[in-house]
């Protein structure tokens, strides 16, 4: 699928795709850190597009807000100008939505038109828009969960699939456009065994490991970890901390205990810090590496160094947590999830790079 122009032209639409679903991703943490995401309580594809226009509508969508237990149980001192803060934050990650939704329905049209388009590439589309549409509906599920009984969050397991919905729809984006993209001359090819042999199954592990890291910084934001330990490198004075893995049962123990999601969390980093730097040795070792390869096979193990100096200083800061206000807590964390996202986008990248060595069979 690579090396032609129309092959370019749907890569360069995709990429685009994957740049707004990365701000998605972004706006969904901003919704997040500033208490946003029950400001709306309903759910209208086309009538939602607008935000209030006039007073009256704009008290009419308080009013909503103020039936949710949130407003009763936290923000019961809310005004309306307090209202329009958060209002602004899940209108603006809804419409953002929206807007890719309408990149890629416009694009493919754009693209069908000028018959770009080749017959391999409908189905790997058809599913993105099927993940699309099913990051949608898992989107308004999740907020559901925060508008009834005496919930006054979204709950942390369906915060955490919505995250793992979204990172499949980026990934799978992302692979398809280095399908079109990337040239066989940059693709490395690894021996069964010997130097390099052990690269790939590594690179496997790893995303593997980083899909674990990533659900588990989703149930630290669902369940606002952070504040419970805010000490580094031990936690609380305690290299295994108090109350560990006390819960039962043990799966609601590890989803649902602070303490317990907080460690997981430290603990996969660490591993990932180890595995990334063994990956970094033996991607140096591989022969007749190609110069993209060479080029970025650092970048695994620097964008993990960062996103772990992110981490400790997002722990560190986060006794200064303000309830809707931004403070240094909230930057460092959303430079944490961002980080994440690129080390995420690098290992895939590398999986795509580096392939098992092709076996011809003669007869």
């Amino acid at each position: 699928m690579r090396s032609s122009s129309s092959s370019r032209a749907v890569a360069v639409w995709v990429m685009t795709g994957v740049i707004m679903l990365l701000i998605q991703v972004v706006l969904g943490g901003i919704t997040r850190l500033t208490g946003s995401g029950l400001s709306i309580t309903e759910w209208n594809v086309v009538t939602g597009t607008l935000p209030p226009l006039n007073h009256q509508q704009w008290m009419d969508a308080f009013d909503k807000y103020r039936q949710t237990p949130q407003f009763r149980l936290i923000n019961a001192d809310f005004t309306l100008s307090d209202y329009k803060f958060i209002f602004f934050w899940e209108w603006f990650h809804r419409l953002w939505a929206r807007l890719v939704a309408v990149v890629f329905v416009v694009g493919l049209a754009w693209l069908l038109w000028k018959k770009k388009m080749r017959q391999e590439m409908i189905r790997p589309l058809v599913i993105l828009f099927l993940l699309g549409a099913l990051q949608g509906a898992v989107g308004w599920i999740m907020v559901a969960s925060g508008l009834t009984g005496d919930a006054i969050y979204v709950r942390p397991t369906r915060l955490a699939l919505h995250f793992v919905f979204a990172l499949g729809l980026i990934v799978y984006a992302f692979w398809f456009a280095l399908q079109l993209l990337v040239p066989e001359r940059d693709i490395v090819r690894t021996p069964v065994a010997g130097k390099g042999s052990g690269v790939r199954p590594l690179t496997i592990l790893i995303l593997v490991v980083v899909f674990f890291q990533l659900l588990y910084g989703a149930l630290m934001a669902g369940n606002k970890a952070a504040a419970v330990a805010p000490t580094w490198p031990t936690i609380n004075g305690d290299w295994i901390p108090p109350g560990l893995f006390s819960q039962r049962p043990l799966l609601q123990d590890i989803i649902g205990n602070t303490i317990t999601v907080h460690f997981i969390h430290r603990g996969i980093a660490y591993l990932l810090l180890l595995l990334v730097a063994i990956w970094t040795i033996l991607a140096c070792r591989v022969p007749h590496s190609s110069a993209a390869f060479r080029k970025v096979r650092w970048l695994p193990l620097l964008l993990i160094v960062v996103q772990i100096i992110l981490g400790i200083t997002s722990l560190l800061t986060s006794p200064g947590i303000i309830p809707n206000r931004w403070v240094a807590f909230d930057w460092l964390a959303q430079l944490h999830q961002i980080t994440g996202l690129l080390f995420l986008l690098t290992i895939v990248g590398m999986l795509y790079l580096v392939k098992p060595v092709r076996h011809s069979v003669t007869v």
